[in-house]
């Protein structure tokens, strides 16, 4: 078959490689009708997330149609279902599942010791993404394996909706959702959200359903802070005004209420913000993994009491984080993984009411085989592109 692979930092190819078999009794392959790029996966193509090898097949939104399925899902799924993929593994037994902490599974991470040496104790696996999260074959292919498949899918009910509107349902939907649920929101906070792609496009949508009195997103591209203006969001252009006196005067005087980081280990470089600068070459200088320029600023913004929640992923070290700022104005940190499955009732229903339609965010609609051509256009955000679906 074919599909995406990585070989090392900014080489992404379209390979031939080994079509996936079922290696256990809860098995299921599907081929796939649709997958997605992710800002995550920018993360593999920088060479920021270590324990990745050349070979590797990336990717972790996807869906598709069972052809093939083990022994052992006892009629949970059957050939020709037509199924959404969660980009977290997981068995449905352990402890962590039982508490509907799904990207914490126990036992879906096949290379659980080595990540409990970089972590102290291990989280679940995850499709398409480093070998401290299972080394799994990712779901950019035409084929792809399912681990746990009684578990871990979405089955799509017969429905006329679309590949596009149910695909995120796989990470970008739930994720922004988790984000906002994080925060706990009331009726008269204020919520702040750093970064405009995609999963802040859906944590703006998810943070005015759930009933925030303001949303305000922070970006610098202009078809990113427009599509969040759509969404029912003020925002502000970090590279135009200050968004520590802004976010100031939209909460009068307060801080926001709830501060949320879509952007993660990546912060944006800007000469008139020397800490991203420091963080950009400490980072070169190996000193330092991410760019946490968000985390100090929603420290510094947010209300006292209040909460910040993380669903930009993080990969390593940070430094110069104001910790005594977050203790002593009692700030709750929320972070994690998204739960996928944990929230797909909720959030099929507003999908086939009509609530929302996550297609919105596609700009890019491509064969499999521009992949790698799209994961530059996609990085350097060329041709407005905000999301880009592939299709095998």
């Amino acid at each position: 078959m074919k599909a995406l692979v990585w070989h090392g930092k900014e080489d992404i190819r379209y390979d031939t490689v080994s079509d996936p078999e079922i290696e256990d009794p809860r098995d299921a392959i599907i081929k796939v009708t649709s997958c997605a790029i992710c800002g995550s996966d920018l993360h593999l193509f920088h060479n920021f997330i270590p324990a990745m090898l050349p070979g590797d097949i990336i990717g972790h939104e996807a869906m598709g149609e069972v052809v093939e399925t083990g022994s052992g899902l006892n009629g949970s799924l059957k050939k020709g279902d037509r199924i959404v993929v969660p980009f977290t593994i997981w068995c449905g037994e352990c402890d962590q599942c039982q508490r509907q902490n799904y990207s914490l599974c126990q036992r879906s991470n096949r290379k659980a010791d080595m990540q409990a040496k970089a972590f102290g104790y291990p989280t679940g696996g995850l499709f398409g993404y480093t070998h401290l999260t299972g080394g799994y074959p990712g779901g950019q292919a035409e084929y792809l394996r399912i681990p746990f498949a009684d578990r871990t899918q979405i089955k799509v009910p017969e429905t006329d909706l679309t590949d596009e509107q149910l695909l995120f349902l796989s990470d970008i939907l739930p994720t922004g959702w988790q984000a906002a649920v994080q925060c706990d929101i009331q009726p008269d906070d204020v919520v702040a959200i750093w970064g405009c792609g995609p999963v802040a496009q859906m944590a703006i949508r998810s943070a005015i359903l759930l009933g925030a009195k303001k949303v305000v997103a922070i970006d610098c591209l202009p078809e990113r802070l427009s599509m969040a203006r759509a969404g029912g969001a003020i925002t502000i252009n970090f590279m135009e005004e200050s968004v520590v006196e802004r976010l100031d005067e939209e909460s009068d005087g307060k801080g926001p209420d709830k501060c949320i980081d879509c952007v993660g280990m990546e912060s944006h470089v800007t000469p008139s913000l020397p800490d991203t600068v420091m963080d950009r070459a400490k980072q070169m200088m190996m000193m330092e993994n991410d760019r946490p320029h968000i985390l100090r600023e929603m420290i510094y913004v947010c209300r006292p009491g209040g909460v910040l929640s993380i669903p930009g992923v993080y990969g390593g070290l940070v430094d110069k984080i104001p910790f005594g700022v977050l203790m002593n104005k009692g700030l709750t940190v929320r972070t994690g993984q998204t739960h996928v499955n944990r929230w797909t009732p909720t959030l099929l229903r507003l999908i086939e009411d009509g609530t929302i339609d996550p297609s919105f965010v596609i700009t890019h609609n491509v064969p499999l085989s521009e992949g790698p051509e799209m994961y530059k256009t996609f990085e350097k955000k060329q041709d407005s592109c905000i999301k880009v679906v592939l299709k095998p």
